[in-house]
């Protein structure tokens, strides 16, 4: 896994999710906090989440095959797919059980001290880890809103890790809330209340994670500036004289298929346009170092022709 897919933060995260998880069941089990019980189940959702993360890094990095020719990079993209659907079913719907069964159910909390200590300790731990993912994100974000940045990241890691400790962070205040109230009022339906809110909440950031993973799979274009760059150096004036159509896709986080057709003076040679096409992807991979698989076909420009065609302007990728 590349540096852009914030290694870092997954680790800070698996870290302090398996430190929280522990000391959540151990609070739940001298309080009978339902909401401590889901979060404990929601820290070892995201602990197995994070190791998701980290597997598909690896079998990302395979070399290519006859049978996968152009290798493995989406692999990080399926098991990002894969956390949102742990996320939804263990985190959100058992969260959403636990509190209904406890707000038709409810008692009051033992040994009190076991839950609020817990919870304000998760609440730093996690601060941590999300301050980290913050930081990595930060390297790569730009001028994007963060909402720009979980919709256009090309690497699922660092979006995945940032929702997943906005998430828990939330979820604990909910916790704190539910178990606070329940202590104020005596009353353990608040407990239960909370833990339903942690349920809605990470059914929510579990459907934002599948929309964004989904369309990651389905194969996104390269960003503006990216085709912008492609374009800007393709063209040399001399032999190539402009791009008639130009696709460009996704293989991975940081491997980008170019495919473009691209018009050529007509009375070159063959060994001329040969060597202007090589130039071309050599001007390619120096602009936008992640395209990797370029193809470029060349023709002769006919307006009346490229007006027949597909037009790039309003084709997704065709810029």
């Amino acid at each position: 896994m590349s540096a852009s897919g914030g290694t870092k933060a997954i680790v800070a995260a698996l870290g302090a999710n398996l430190a929280i998880a522990a000391a959540k069941f151990v609070a739940f089990a001298f309080s009978g906090s339902s909401s401590m019980l889901a979060e404990g189940v929601h820290s070892i959702a995201d602990s197995g989440n994070q190791g998701l993360l980290l597997l598909g890094g690896k079998k990302a990095k395979r070399a290519a095959t006859a049978e996968h020719p152009f290798g493995y990079g989406r692999e990080r993209y399926i098991y990002g797919f894969l956390v949102s659907i742990v996320l939804f079913t263990i985190g959100g719907v058992f969260a959403l059980y636990e509190g209904y069964e406890k707000i038709h159910d409810p008692h009051e909390l033992d040994n009190w001290y076991w839950p609020v200590g817990v919870l304000v300790f998760a609440i730093i731990a996690e601060s941590f880890s999300f301050r980290t993912a913050i930081k990595e994100s930060n390297e790569l974000r730009g001028k994007q809103t963060w909402a720009q940045f979980v919709r256009r990241a090309k690497a699922p890691e660092l979006p995945v890790v940032l929702l997943e400790d906005l998430g828990a962070l939330v979820g604990l205040v909910l916790a704190l809330g539910g178990v606070c109230l329940t202590l104020a009022t005596g009353d353990g339906i608040w407990d239960g209340i909370g833990t339903m809110c942690i349920g809605v909440l990470l059914v929510l950031i579990a459907l934002v994670l599948a929309a964004e993973t989904k369309s990651l799979l389905l194969g996104e274009a390269a960003g503006p500036e990216q085709i912008a760059k492609i374009r800007a150096v393709v063209v040399d004036g001399r032999v190539v004289t402009r791009v008639i159509h130009m696709r460009t896709l996704h293989l991975g986080p940081d491997e980008l298929l170019v495919a473009a057709k691209i018009a050529v003076q007509h009375d070159g040679t063959a060994t001329e346009i040969a060597d202007a096409i090589n130039a071309a992807e050599a001007r390619i991979r120096e602009a936008v170092p992640i395209a990797r698989v370029i193809y470029l076909e060349p023709d002769i420009y006919n307006e009346a022709t490229a007006a027949a065609g597909t037009d790039p302007s309003k084709t997704p990728g065709g810029n």
